[in-house]
């Protein structure tokens, strides 16, 4: 495979993804603006009643803030894949896999736009830091923006396994529902790992998202005690694992022909 026939192909794919992106106003509302509202509502109504000294700081805002950003990451990655199933049915989609280029470059091109889409959101939202009290540190802000780019990644990786067998996106919704926002719930983000039942705990452990919130919150808050979650670097290593296997996945799983290709 020449880089020609990847490279070129993936650029151009990213490059629709983020012009695709940009001209639809409603997607960029549903992923950003929905998070935030939850964040505000949910900090507002059970600030008073959730204080910690723990990860986070002592308000639920601040505890909250690491996991509505992977809120962000996670519907932009929903939204963006949706795309997928979009381009099949109006036969976009067959037209770039009849083409002399690799699948992996469709992949990669698909992959690479909704992971530029997501971290660009976090990124926006991670400067409402502030206004809650937490200080951003340039070292800080660059781990955190590390964690994003992987984390993003490997959602939209795990995305696109999922909308590649879809035919409708209302199928695409109800696995989500179904799968993804549990996945998200169970991953630290709206509560710490410490205090759930010990069955909770265990899945939170397997849950590699969890792992991602655990990078991002490490990198906002330096002055987390040591045994409360694992260390930056150790959840940036389990993120990229992560990321590297649902890219690999989405990769089989663009080389295989699904019922939605007779459709």
């Amino acid at each position: 495979m020449s880089h020609h026939r990847f490279l070129l192909p993936a650029f151009s794919l990213c490059q629709r993804e983020l012009v695709r992106f940009l001209r639809q106003r409603n997607r960029i509302i549903g992923a950003l603006a929905t998070p935030i509202v939850f964040w505000v509502l949910l900090g507002a109504g059970m600030g008073k009643s959730f204080q910690t000294s723990g990860p986070g700081g002592g308000s639920f805002m601040q505890y909250f803030f690491p996991g509505t950003a992977v809120m962000i990451l996670l519907f932009t990655a929903i939204f963006s894949t949706i795309s997928i199933i979009e381009d099949r049915r109006e036969g976009f989609l067959q037209s770039v896999l009849v083409a002399p280029v690799s699948r992996l470059a469709v992949v990669g091109g698909k992959i690479l736009g909704g992971t530029l889409l997501a971290t660009a959101q976090g990124v926006i939202f991670l400067l409402l830091a502030p206004l809650i009290g937490v200080k951003l540190t340039l070292a800080g802000f660059t781990e955190a923006v590390l964690i994003m780019l992987v984390v993003s990644f490997a959602l939209t990786g795990l995305g696109f396994c999922i909308a590649w067998r879809m035919s409708s996106t209302q199928g695409f919704h109800a696995i989500m529902n179904l799968f993804l926002m549990p996945m998200w719930f169970l991953s630290g983000a709206m509560f710490p790992a410490e205090g759930a039942h010990g069955v909770m705990q265990w899945i939170m452990g397997l849950n590699p998202l969890t792992y991602g919130v655990s990078g991002l919150r490490r990198s906002l808050y330096a002055d987390l005690p040591r045994g409360n979650l694992p260390n930056f670097s150790y959840s940036l290593g389990i993120s990229i694992l992560f990321a590297l296997i649902m890219f690999w996945l989405a990769g089989l799983s663009a080389r295989q022909r699904v019922a939605a290709d007779l459709q």
